[in-house]
């Protein structure tokens, strides 16, 4: 993966380019960002360009047998660790025996997400961790000599979901690692990262992808018009992962919206009839459908409440959505818009563990009820 193939980010781009160029490539860097935002690929083709025989000024060649190893993700001194599923045994549940698997899943879908390759690998109600095992094949791996590589690179996706025992193993290797290895996390909160992990790596901030940016790589990369183009970035909140979905499932844009109306509808007239015959429609739904619609009444919310402050230049709406804003974000004020966001976050970590969605969507409307008539102060 080139930089040039990355979506924006064209400032952190001549920062690592820098930091190769001036040899001052600090031995373990933190990619911080939200999901979408490219954390990822930025990290694998600044291993590239480190790496490249035959770099210039501002990428790596793309040609030369590191390059071309690389960008298959079967390059032997670079290697990924991230959160795997429970496979039989703790010896069976580290990165390599899924790596097959990850590979498939970077190539299909560099600006994926956690839950996204929990699906890919079909984890089921199984959460990926990164194990004490992988800890010690980090360590096993690092002190072998390099194949024909400058540099050993070690990229951790997602250290968030670190057993605090493997963290705490590498503390000393990430302070003090062997010569020409580098360790490079990626990450999206450091909340919930080990502090000592935290003060031992140089931060990367990756910020949110420009519109402008997110609007010409979807034109490039999915032949949409640039109307559509511009529409889906104003709405994907610098998340290109989120806008190439919007862009899949244009389809399932309009549909979400069609059932967020009759979601908000039907909760505020309170008819028991109604209630009942929408919960067992959203309920036939599939569970991801279900999560994706959920998650898109949060955003909604979200517009909505904003629109209800009279900051309509702040919104990210499509047309229909503006349309139907007007007239409903009336009912979305600050006393009832965390109360709607919780039950809605609710309702998603109820689906994302098999709860009867029938029961998850009626107790969500009958909440959604209460809140949508609740007095503004």
């Amino acid at each position: 993966m080139r930089f040039a193939d990355i979506i924006g980010q064209d400032d952190i781009k001549r920062h690592l380019i820098g930091t190769v160029k001036e040899n001052r490539i600090s031995h373990a860097q933190m990619f911080l960002g939200r999901e979408g935002f490219g954390s990822l690929p930025l990290a694998i083709a600044y291993a590239q360009y480190i790496n490249c025989q035959h770099r210039t000024d501002s990428d790596s060649c793309g040609e030369c047998p590191s390059c071309r190893q690389i960008s298959q993700l079967a390059f032997p001194d670079l290697h990924f660790v991230f959160p795997v599923p429970t496979a039989g045994s703790e010896d069976k549940s580290v990165s390599d025996n899924f790596f097959d698997k990850w590979s498939e899943f970077i190539k299909q879908k560099p600006y994926g997400n956690y839950q996204q390759w929990l699906d890919f690998v079909g984890a089921g109600n199984s959460q990926g961790l990164i194990r004490v095992k992988e800890s010690n094949e980090i360590i096993r791996k690092l002190s072998m000599k390099t194949f024909n590589a400058e540099y050993k690179i070690m990229i951790i996706w997602m250290p968030e979901k670190m057993h605090p025992d493997a963290a705490n193993k590498l503390l000393k290797l990430i302070e003090e690692p062997y010569p020409k290895t580098l360790f490079l996390l990626v990450a999206e909160s450091a909340e919930f990262i080990l502090p000592t992990i935290i003060s031992r790596t140089q931060l990367v901030r990756v910020s949110r992808i420009a519109d402008s940016d997110i609007k010409a790589g979807l034109q490039q990369r999915a032949g949409i018009s640039e109307n559509a183009a511009e529409k889906i970035a104003s709405i994907s909140e610098g998340n290109f992962g989120k806008a190439l979905e919007y862009c899949d499932h244009t389809a399932d844009l309009a549909q979400n919206l069609e059932f967020f109306m009759k979601l908000m509808r039907t909760s505020y007239s309170f008819k028991a009839p109604d209630m009942i015959a929408l919960a067992e429609e959203l309920g036939a739904l599939g569970r991801e459908k279900q999560k994706a619609f959920l998650t898109y009444c949060e955003r909604m919310v979200r517009e909505n409440l904003i629109m209800n402050r009279h900051l309509e230049k702040m919104t990210h709406l499509t047309d229909d959505e503006g349309n139907f804003a007007q007239k409903f974000s009336r009912f979305i004020h600050p006393q009832n818009s965390m109360l709607i966001a919780e039950a809605l976050d609710k309702a998603i970590y109820h689906i994302s563990r098999n709860a009867s969605t029938k029961i998850v969507f009626m107790d969500t409307i009958i909440t959604l009820a209460r809140c949508l008539r609740m007095p503004a102060e």
